[in-house]
């Protein structure tokens, strides 16, 4: 075990791997990691199927969940109230935009009877709680919060059931101020990373958040795609790393084959971080829909979560139509993903994966010990 961490959790790799595919999860974690179950956008019964499907096949090995109930959002401390409310702050000039890049590139309305309404609310306060109260049925050792420290109440609801909480960091503020909530974990995450992120880089980060948080321990997030990244976390005093842009093209992954094959041909430049996806910065691929929400013309991106509540439809409808056209590389066809994607280039299991990085880590630590 190459930490407290690790020991404590009972893992034998330090790695921690982001997921939505329930498949990934399982087989990361009977390599001796900790697959982490992204929860966004996944109904009830969705969810309840995932975590069943998970819990009969993990063999008992431990694996988490993570969970978006942001810190900062319309409605400020007052609560973010009902997704019935936040559709109604939704501006017709913004709906008007996103019908209009849709017809340009032929994106179809979605057949009768399919809908996105969870996907809609998926980052409500109501929606997110009834999604941690399911995970805690689990056996789940690990609670994750992307934007923020979870509330006081969540963070004492899992620790109370045994259950870690992690949250990740762009900066050493947001460090500080999620030990002081209570956190057990903090994820220090760069702006290399896939999804959201501030602006300082996983190099200068890590050392900076791990001197700041005393014992807690910190996992390093960000570019990680090889044993020799891993290497260098632990170097910088990290206990761990949080991966997940690698996990996209796993064999095991859920993500549509046209866009497995767009992230394949991806290079390092060829992500971009926008605020398109949800209204906060997030590195995403650089396609025709980050470059039209960022162009002079363009209505701003709304605040959190009213993008995400705008474009969850019109985001389905792209999918949909790629997948079922087949269509190498769909222009409005995106995804969080870090600039790690340049070393993604070509298809692997998950357990192939853990198993590289592994052998990399050792040989990596072995070199190390050799210098000295």
């Amino acid at each position: 075990m190459y930490s407290e961490l690790c020991r404590r959790l009972g893992l034998r790799q330090p790695v921690f791997a982001f997921t939505r595919s329930p498949e990934v999860v399982v087989e990361v974690s009977r390599a001796g990691g900790m697959g982490v179950l992204g929860v966004i956008a996944t109904d009830a019964a969705q969810l309840a199927e995932k975590l069943d499907w998970i819990d009969a096949h993990i063999e008992g090995h431990p694996y988490g969940v993570d969970v978006v109930m942001p810190a900062a959002h319309v409605g400020g401390s007052g609560g973010m109230g009902s997704a019935a409310d936040l559709q109604a702050m939704l501006p017709e000039v913004h709906r008007r935009f996103v019908n209009a890049l849709l017809a340009e590139h032929g994106v179809p309305p979605l057949a009768e009877g399919v809908t996105t309404h969870e996907a809609l609310q998926g980052w409500t306060d109501s929606v997110s709680r009834r999604q941690v109260d399911m995970c805690l049925e689990h056996p789940v050792k690990l609670v994750a919060n992307a934007l923020g420290p979870p509330p006081a109440d969540v963070i004492a609801q899992a620790q109370a059931e045994g259950v870690q909480v992690a949250a990740l960091v762009g900066s050493v503020r947001h460090a500080t101020k999620q030990v002081e909530a209570g956190v057990d974990i903090v994820v220090a995450q760069g702006t290399e990373a896939g999804g959201h992120t501030g602006d300082v880089s996983t190099f200068v980060l890590v050392p900076a958040v791990v001197d700041a948080v005393g014992d807690t321990p910190v996992l390093a997030a960000g570019g990680v795609g090889t044993g020799r990244h891993i290497a260098a976390a632990l170097a910088m005093g990290a206990q761990g790393v949080w991966t997940g842009s690698i996990w996209l093209t796993a064999a095991e992954s859920d993500v549509i084959s046209p866009l497995k094959r767009k992230l394949l041909a991806a290079g390092y430049r060829d992500t971009v971080r926008s605020r398109a996806i949800s209204g906060k910065p997030a590195r995403q691929l650089r396609t025709a829909w980050s470059e039209a929400w960022d162009a002079a013309d363009s209505p701003a991106p709304l605040p959190m979560p009213l993008q995400f509540m705008l474009t969850a439809e019109a985001v389905a409808r792209v999918y949909r139509h790629a997948a079922e056209a087949e269509d190498v590389d769909h222009p409005l066809l995106t995804s969080p993903v870090g600039q790690v994607v340049g070393r993604m280039n070509e298809v692997e299991p998950a357990g192939q994966i853990m198993a590289r990085l592994d052998r990399e880590l050792r040989e990596s630590l072995a070199r190390l010990r050799s210098l000295g």
